[in-house]
C-alpha cells in the first residue's frame, strides 16, 4: 500500500513543468490505499462556456491514479494508464474541485482506481475508473 512517510512537497514539485502544473493540480493528502488532490476551476480548466471541461476532471482523474501507482511500484518499475472512463454528474463554474482515487484492486500487473471528483460543497462533479498496467522500466 502506499507508505505513510509521502513528502507532499515533493510529490508536487514533480508537477513543474508538465501538464498538471499547467492546470493548477496540487496534491494534498496521501493514505494507505488513495490520493486526493485539488484543482482550480478558473481559466485554465475552463471549457468556453465557462464550465470546468470535462478533459480536466480526467486529466485530474489519470494524474491522481497514475501518482498512486507510482508510490506503491518498485522503483525498477512504471505504472502507465491503458484504460479510463469517466462520467460527468455535476458542473461547476468557480472555485476548486477535490479529487480522491481510491485503489479497488492491486494486481501484480495491474492495478484499478476510483475516482471521485467534488466540488468544495462535496457535490459529486465526475467519477472515474482507471487501470494502470505495471511495466518493468527498460
Amino acid at each position: 500500500m502506499i507508505p505513510d512517510n509521502i513528502d507532499i512537497k515533493a510529490i508536487n514539485k514533480l508537477n513543474t513543468g508538465t501538464l498538471m502544473q499547467s492546470l493548477g493540480i496540487e496534491f494534498t493528502a496521501f493514505g494507505k490505499d488513495f490520493v486526493i488532490a485539488k484543482m482550480p476551476v478558473d481559466e485554465r480548466t475552463f471549457q468556453p462556456f465557462g464550465l470546468l471541461h470535462g478533459g480536466a476532471n480526467v486529466a485530474l482523474a489519470e494524474t491522481l491514479g497514475s501518482v498512486g501507482t507510482h508510490l506503491i511500484i518498485n522503483k525498477n518499475q512504471m505504472g502507465v494508464c491503458i484504460e479510463i472512463n469517466a462520467n460527468h454528474v455535476g458542473s461547476v463554474m468557480d472555485g476548486e474541485v477535490f479529487g480522491k482515487a481510491k485503489l479497488i484492486h492491486k494486481g501484480k500487473s495491474t492495478h484499478v482506481w476510483i475516482i471521485d471528483i467534488k466540488d468544495q460543497n462535496q457535490k459529486l462533479i465526475s467519477t472515474a475508473r482507471m487501470t494502470m498496467m505495471v511495466i518493468d522500466r527498460k
